[in-house]
């Protein structure tokens, strides 16, 4: 055996057939921006040829999306209204591997409750564990290899808050054994292996606005790596170590519709679009006191947001809006370079490759087109859920395409040009 065999097995041996390089393991992916950053080029065509389905397994209701790691499909669920469930899938066969359940449940108020009330938040899964977050404000820890409780977590308990009003819906982001949330009301730092909150920041006691929708990021601005944070009614800058606000600036929004997670794009800039408020590009730099400061760059009222995170891609911002249709927003101005005449549905969850966009409609159908700030290339769609919305946010491993419909997980093998 020569040296090249020996390490192509010590990378199998640490990683597995399914390397970690594959791995979808959490919100909008490993780096929470819907990019996929290895692979070939996508086909120009969503045909049975080009996309075929290898397995679908039954769930009960649920808006999480699927998360891989390892060679392993993980899922959450609101089980008959009374319980929520995690279950894990091999991820070549579908073959169910275990499932674990706790009980809890909460109907969510006003425009919310016509789609159901089903867990919103999806897991993350890193160093062996799955980290998921239920409706009534519970996170679990969860051995992903055997589906053993490690941990639990009740904010309402732990902090003395209510319950929030649309549930827990923020994603929980793992970093350097450590995990950022924006559960009980707050923001808050939880040591990973123990559970212990570390630090609080953003507090809201209010259950209605103190109810995250988005979720956080890290990113370096103003030359200092910091939490990205949208709650309802700003955007901030935490310090990692203590949760300090290093800057803050209000988004408007309609009733703090902000829900989009936090998009950064280019040097020191976040992207960002509200229910009732617009775009927004923002720009976090050097303060007159040396410490961090954020203004307004543009906004453009026109240009709505409502749930769907945005495809950033040389200079251009590809967002689904209230509007139902796609804009491509010139950074530099934010403009609108075009817009598409059809209305699609209420919901787009997007990935990229390269400059090839795939994105998931809430009415069960993939629009693959190629981002281009001239006009809108359409290339192919395809109706793959007639019964069933599809509000969870599209996936990608490898070469597999991971689509959640209300009732039911399903992997699509995409092979490459």
């Amino acid at each position: 055996m020569d040296w090249r065999s020996s390490i192509l097995l010590s990378i199998l041996f640490v990683f597995g057939p399914h390397s970690a390089f594959g791995d979808w393991s959490g919100w909008r992916g490993s780096d929470r921006d819907g990019v996929v950053s290895a692979g070939k080029a996508w086909p120009d065509s969503l045909d049975e040829k080009n996309l075929e389905l290898v397995w679908s397994a039954p769930l009960s209701e649920g808006y999480s999306a699927p998360v891989t790691a390892d060679g392993r499909v993980f899922t959450f669920e609101t089980s008959k209204k009374e319980s929520e469930v995690i279950r894990a899938f091999d991820l070549e066969s579908g073959n169910p591997l275990w499932d674990l359940s706790w009980t809890g449940s909460m109907k969510v108020p006003f425009f919310a409750a016509k789609n159901g009330s089903w867990v919103r938040s999806t897991p993350t899964v890193n160093g062996g564990a799955i980290y998921a977050g239920g409706m009534r404000d519970v996170l679990v820890k969860v051995d992903a290899a055997t589906g053993e409780e490690m941990w639990r977590i009740d904010f309402t308990e732990r902090e003395s808050t209510e319950v929030p009003a649309f549930g827990q819906v923020c994603s929980p982001l793992f970093d350097g054994g450590f995990l950022y949330v924006q559960a009980g009301l707050a923001v808050a730092k939880l040591d990973a292996e123990t559970g212990e909150t570390l630090w609080r920041a953003m507090e809201d006691r209010r259950a209605m606005f103190g109810s995250a929708f988005s979720s956080p990021v890290i990113a370096t601005l103003g030359g200092r790596r910091q939490l990205v944070v949208q709650g309802r009614l700003e955007l901030a800058g935490l310090d990692l170590e203590t949760g300090t606000q290093l800057w803050n600036i209000p988004v408007k929004a309609f009733r703090g519709m902000n829900i989009l997670t936090p998009t950064v794009v280019g040097n020191d800039r976040i992207f960002t679009a509200s229910y009732g408020g617009g775009a927004f590009l923002f720009e976090v730099g050097r303060g007159d006191d040396g410490g961090l400061a954020v203004e307004q760059v543009w906004n453009n009222p026109k240009l709505e947001g409502y749930m769907g995170n945005p495809a950033f891609i040389d200079g251009h911002i590809y967002l689904h809006g209230r509007d139902k249709r796609l804009h491509c927003i010139d950074l530099a101005d934010g403009g609108a370079k075009w817009s598409t005449g059809e209305e699609f549905g209420e919901y787009w969850s997007m990935i990229r490759n390269q400059g090839r966009i795939l994105a998931l409609d809430q009415g069960g159908e993939l629009i693959l087109f190629d981002a281009s700030p001239e006009e809108f290339r359409l290339l192919d769609r395809r109706v793959i859920s007639t019964d069933e919305s599809t509000w969870a946010h599209v996936g990608f491993d490898g070469n597999r395409v991971l689509v959640r419909s209300l009732k039911s997980v399903s992997v699509f093998r995409w092979s490459a040009e």
